[in-house]
């Protein structure tokens, strides 16, 4: 039983290798993607047989022979599938969705922003129904909502009619595809790994301020996103402090305070994680304070511990681009081994 079960492991993450690897390589042939994943040709060439059946790899023409017999050529079919991004914002009494469609190597085929009066359950699901009509390859789709998500399951979170909604049970469910619910600032961290590529295996945080809100941070470790048993990590909201939540953020919210109370839970993040990097985000936030919190942060934290600090106010890129490849990841097989010592 257990022989059988790995087996299948193993022929899984065969078949993503070749996919990957076909997919980084552009084209290719049964040899040359052996000499690329080590696996032998026999073995790339029945995993390639299957996936021409399956629609997700395309034969092309035979490669021009130098002498020998020619052969075939292979390409990844990047639009066999597509997936669907949602990014639910709540600011400065604006209610909106964002949305973006991509293929399997993240073309952008569509994208929008609606504005809502209100947002609850059945705007997420109408929007979603009104897309898979659309495009009925998609075969994934991540959310991306500013609070708490753990399995799924909504918590704590700035769009009130969302908290304690089964979202992602809900529609996998109604739409029979794998759905991913995730707070905006993972998403956004993971975002800014994949475009700013910080140090890769440099620690790397991003917090944000933003308006009528509590503040949240999102953290990249070893170039995973770290979000606690619960997904409760970066909820920096709730932090001791000598000042209610409440409290915190009517000093946020004022001039002579942000500073300060800014300053004090960078430096909670600075001690923990001990990143390469901070990025500073959110409309209570500018450009031109980047000094004066430098040197709030400094008195907390000594200089040869203190991270680069880049305050960036739109991050709109970086939450579509972080939770566009969790979407995009969640449809690759993946099986982690882990060394004991």
């Amino acid at each position: 039983m257990t022989v059988s079960h790995n087996t299948h492991q193993v022929k899984r993450i065969n078949v993503e290798l070749v996919k990957n690897t076909l997919k980084a390589a552009g084209t290719g042939t049964k040899a040359s993607i052996a000499g690329m994943t080590q696996l032998s040709v026999a073995t790339c060439g029945s995993i390639l047989n299957e996936l021409v059946r399956s629609g997700e790899v395309l034969e092309l023409e035979l490669e021009e022979s130098s002498g020998g017999r020619p052969a075939r050529q292979y390409m990844f079919n990047a639009d066999y599938a597509c997936v669907l991004c949602l990014m639910v914002r709540t600011e400065g009494g604006r209610h909106s969705v964002s949305y973006i469609v991509v293929n399997l190597t993240g073309d952008r085929l569509d994208e929008g922003t609606r504005d809502f009066t209100r947002i609850n359950a059945d705007t997420v699901d109408l929007l979603i129904g009104e897309l898979t009509q659309k495009y009925s390859n998609i075969k994934a789709a991540g959310i991306g909502i500013p609070g708490v998500a753990h399995r799924g399951v909504i918590g704590i979170c700035d769009v009130a009619e969302l908290a304690g909604v089964p979202l992602g049970e809900q529609l996998s469910e109604k739409y029979d595809m794998d759905i991913i619910v995730e707070n905006d600032m993972n998403a956004t961290v993971y975002g800014f790994y994949q475009l700013h590529n910080p140090e890769e295996d440099q620690p790397f945080a991003v917090v944000t301020f933003p308006k009528h809100h509590f503040p949240g941070a999102g953290f990249i470790v070893n170039g995973r996103m770290v979000s606690g048993i619960t997904h409760f990590a970066g909820e920096i909201s709730y932090l001791p402090s000598a000042y209610t939540r409440e409290e915190q953020l009517q000093r946020l919210h004022k001039q002579e305070t942000f500073i300060p109370m800014a300053a004090q839970m960078l430096a909670s993040v600075i001690t923990i994680l001990n990143p390469v990097s901070v990025a500073v985000t959110g409309e209570l936030t500018d450009p031109s304070m980047t000094q004066e919190l430098l040197n709030e942060c400094l008195e907390h934290i000594p200089q040869e511990h203190m991270p680069a600090l880049l305050i960036k106010n739109n991050t709109q890129e970086e939450y579509m681009t972080g939770i566009t490849a969790l979407t995009l990841e969640s449809l690759t097989y993946r099986l982690q081994l882990v060394e004991r010592k």
